[in-house]
C-alpha cells in the first residue's frame, strides 16, 4: 500500500489555485479546485452548512478529494507515480475517465471502475511507460476539446509538471 496522498493533494491545491469564476469554464465558482456543486453535495451528505465558496481552505476540501476522487481510483493500491497521475487526471476530468485510460492502457475491460483485475495488470506495467502513456492520452484529450484555446496553455503546464512528479515518486 502506497501513502502518496499527502504529496499528491499538496501539489494538487497548487495545480487548481483559488476562488475563481471563469465564464467559459463549464464547471461553473470552484475554489480550490471543488466546483460549488460539488461542495454543496458534500456538505449535504454530511449534515454540514455549506460555507460561501470564497471561504474554503484546504482543510475543507482535502476529504472530498481524498473521498471522491483518490478513493475512487484506488490511489491507495496504485504504484507510486501511477497514483499520481490517475489522481490528477481524475480531479481534472472525472474518475472513469481517468480509470478508463488506465485500464485501456493495462489492457483489461474499461469500464471506469479500478477494480482487482485493473490494479493486478497495472502492477504487471512498466510504471515509467505507464506515466508517459496516461501523459500522451490525457494531452490527446486536451486539444480535443473544444475550450482548448482558451484553456489549453493550463492543461499543457499542468499536464507536463503532472508527468514530472509522476516520475519523481516512481520506485525501482
Amino acid at each position: 500500500m502506497n501513502t502518496n496522498f499527502e504529496q499528491c493533494f499538496a501539489w494538487l491545491i497548487e495545480h487548481e489555485g483559488g476562488f475563481v469564476d471563469h465564464p467559459d469554464d463549464p464547471g461553473g465558482v470552484t475554489n480550490l479546485g471543488v466546483t460549488q456543486r460539488v461542495y454543496e453535495a458534500y456538505c449535504m451528505e454530511q449534515d454540514f452548512v455549506a460555507k460561501d465558496m470564497r471561504d474554503l481552505t484546504e482543510e475543507d476540501v482535502l476529504p472530498i478529494y481524498k473521498r471522491n476522487y483518490w478513493d475512487r481510483v484506488m490511489g491507495d493500491k496504485l504504484p507510486g507515480g501511477i497514483d499520481w497521475s490517475v489522481f490528477d487526471w481524475a480531479v481534472n476530468s472525472g474518475t472513469g475517465r481517468a480509470a478508463r485510460m488506465l485500464q485501456k492502457h493495462a489492457g483489461v475491460t474499461a469500464d471506469g471502475v479500478i477494480g482487482q483485475q485493473t490494479l493486478k495488470a497495472v502492477y504487471h506495467l512498466d510504471a515509467k511507460e505507464t506515466v508517459e502513456r496516461l501523459y500522451m492520452r490525457r494531452q490527446a484529450f486536451y486539444e480535443r476539446l473544444k475550450t482548448f484555446e482558451t484553456f489549453g496553455r493550463g492543461w499543457t503546464r499542468r499536464n507536463n509538471e503532472t508527468r514530472e512528479q509522476a516520475l519523481s515518486l516512481i520506485t525501482t
